[in-house]
């Protein structure tokens, strides 16, 4: 009896463990080691990670049924779908005791008014990063969407360029070259920007999501197409590798996308409790903090700025002057049509 009552006591603890799971399907690179590693010791529990490179690919997984995760982190314009698809479980936000530390502006947004499902995590920009060293003694512009779709710099650093795995992005990077807004629903403007990016095309080495932060460090790619914390991390991989090299990235003058992720909770997550109790200790301002210090992503929290090292908080291509602001438009949403039309074009693209 005494082994079967033991037996049940070990059944028991084995389940409340295995219940103490946060699952979050996140961006790669968006949580520094450290951190975490502070949220699993107070709260006890683990944290299981899945990746994604791209809000589409986030959707895409979603749409085919994947079931089981806490909290997605997903861009402004993916928030509004989600919304639309009725996926996600409202905050509650009288159980997030710091929601009060994210700065005004960047609540009751366009794509979730009242904040009803989101809580701003972080923001980046859509930039170049690129080999300064190498790129100084070529001559080249570092500062303009021209060099990654001209061919008369393309030119000079054939197959060292890579550019975003993502139709979203890299038809907003063309967009704005050519003057239009990204967020165009001119079908004519598309094919404008389809035709610049398939001239483009075959001086690029690869389209990346993730692997252009690596080759950017080690220097076998020279320009990059990418995201702002993960050129952050490019530059800092490089210094601490003594590389004979300098990393640097900029805002191209044209404009660029600015993409402010969320916390959600997914509607179907198993432990929705877990889940506000990691976003509240996100919203503590030496956690913000680290998203910015260690990860290199501009931060809507306000408690967070004075955690954060004066020479990232001074940097216009992690956190834009207001000059810069004005130059960066968010993604917005597409109907089902244009969707289709545009995945349309990406395919064509990826084929020539």
């Amino acid at each position: 009896m005494k082994c079967l009552t033991a037996f049940l006591l070990c059944c028991l603890c084995a389940t409340t463990q295995a219940e103490d799971v946060l699952h979050l399907y996140n961006w790669n690179n968006y949580i520094s080691d450290e951190t975490m590693a502070r949220f699993q010791k107070e709260c006890k529990c683990r944290v299981e990670q899945d990746f994604y490179s791209d809000n589409e690919e986030l959707l895409a997984k979603l749409d085919a049924g994947a079931v089981g995760y806490d909290i997605l982190v997903p861009t402004g314009y993916a928030v509004e779908a989600l919304i639309k698809r009725h996926a996600l479980a409202p905050l509650e936000k009288d159980r997030l005791p710091h929601f009060k530390n994210i700065k005004p502006e960047y609540l009751n947004t366009w794509y979730d008014p009242g904040n009803q499902y989101s809580v701003p995590y972080a923001y980046t920009v859509t930039l170049i990063g690129y080999n300064a060293t190498k790129l100084r003694e070529l001559g080249l512009p570092t500062d303009t969407w021209a060099l990654i779709f001209e061919p008369k710099y393309l030119e000079k650093i054939k197959g060292k360029v890579s550019v975003l795995d993502s139709q979203r992005e890299l038809f907003g990077a063309a967009l704005k070259y050519l003057g239009y807004s990204v967020q165009s629903r001119n079908p004519a403007e598309w094919e404008k920007a389809k035709e610049l990016i398939i001239r483009a095309k075959p001086y690029w080495a690869t389209f990346s999501n993730s692997t252009y932060i690596k080759d950017l460090a080690i220097g076998n790619l020279w320009v990059a197409h990418g995201y702002s914390n993960d050129m952050f991390r490019a530059r800092e991989d490089a210094k601490e590798a003594k590389r004979k090299f300098e990393i640097g990235f900029s805002t191209p003058k044209e404009g660029a996308v600015l993409a402010v992720d969320n916390w959600v909770l997914h509607k179907d997550g198993p432990r929705p409790d877990l889940a506000r109790k990691f976003i509240d200790f996100m919203l503590d301002g030496k956690n913000a903090g680290d998203v910015s210090n260690l990860i290199g992503a501009g931060n809507p929290n306000a408690a967070a700025m004075p955690q954060i090292n004066p020479l990232i908080g001074r940097d216009p291509s992690i956190f834009p002057t207001p000059d810069d602001f004005k130059r960066l438009e968010m993604l917005r949403d597409y109907d089902p049509k244009s969707r289709r039309t545009l995945s349309r074009m990406w395919t064509e693209i990826q084929v020539r």
